[in-house]
């Protein structure tokens, strides 16, 4: 057998698979989008119809709206943090796999935990912590039940979930830094901000860049925390295009509508992903 046979027999269950699980599945849904379908009984090709229909709905733009919010938050606060405590780790050499193991335990643990916690230990104004401060001290009410504050308290609980996950990814691109550049830059009387900006700031940027593709991807997918904790409320505060294309799905059985919004959730994540690649080629060229 050649070489090339060779390679095609290792490649072939992978492609297999992807074309199983990835393309057929994109597919059917792409020609979903296009059809009125309820799921169990025959389609019937409408068109643009469901696309015109979802433009037409005051709850789609809100629910973009809100996705992009949501991206614009992720793409900050949870950054930010991570790339401070990453830094900070660079100081731990001994206590530094400790730390990481305690920042990863929100992220392993199962969404639904994280969300029952949240709900019923802390901003529960019941049982909950936030109803022990406003019993005692201050009256507060729930974030989750206000529509001004809903989304970033939901958007507060996912990032205490994620932002360890990011922490560890900076924190193994940070030791790929080179020691000399960091000597060099200490023996030539740099600070650690300017040690951090000019040195591993530059070379964590390919990290840095694929974090950010992949957090606005996950940005316009987000669902488990949302439909766990407020299931879009109140008010449609907190409603994302995952949300709105479950409820199509599962609630009314508009597969059909359901599909066209998956469709324009797609949409958002091949922008950032044409970006990512662009930039990934731009840096090879420079």
């Amino acid at each position: 057998m050649s070489q090339r046979a060779y390679h095609v027999l290792f490649v072939t269950p992978a492609l297999l698979l992807s074309v199983a699980i990835v393309l057929l599945p994109a597919l059917l849904t792409f020609g979903a989008s296009f059809s009125r379908w309820d799921g169990v009984s025959a389609p019937s090709f409408v068109g643009l119809d469901n696309f015109e229909a979802l433009f037409a709905d005051n709850v789609f733009w809100a629910a973009i709206t809100n996705n992009i919010q949501w991206a614009l938050i992720f793409l900050t606060i949870p950054m930010a943090v991570a790339l401070v405590a990453a830094s900070l780790l660079l100081s731990r050499r001994k206590s530094g796999a400790v730390y990481q193991v305690i920042f990863l335990l929100p992220y392993v643990l199962a969404p639904v935990a994280n969300a029952v916690i949240w709900q019923n230990i802390i901003l529960s104004p019941v049982s909950g912590l936030l109803g022990f401060v406003s019993k005692n001290f201050i009256p507060l009410s729930s974030p989750l039940t206000e529509p001004s504050t809903a989304l970033y308290a939901v958007a507060g609980v996912d990032i205490w979930h994620f932002w360890g996950y990011l922490t560890v990814v900076f924190f193994a691109a940070m030791r790929q830094t080179p020691e000399e550049q960091l000597e060099a830059a200490f023996l030539e009387g740099a600070n650690g901000w300017q040690v951090f900006w000019n040195v591993t700031l530059p070379n964590i940027l390919p990290t840095l860049g694929l974090m950010l593709v992949l957090v606005t991807i996950f940005s316009f997918l987000t669902f488990d925390y949302i439909y766990l904790i407020t299931q879009g409320g109140p008010a449609r505060a907190t409603e994302m295009l995952s949300t709105y294309a479950y409820k199509f799905a599962f609630t009314s059985f508009q597969v059909g509508k359901a599909a066209a919004v998956a469709l324009v959730m797609s949409f958002f994540g091949l922008i950032a992903s044409i970006v990512y690649v662009r930039m990934s080629r731009a840096s090879l060229e420079a």
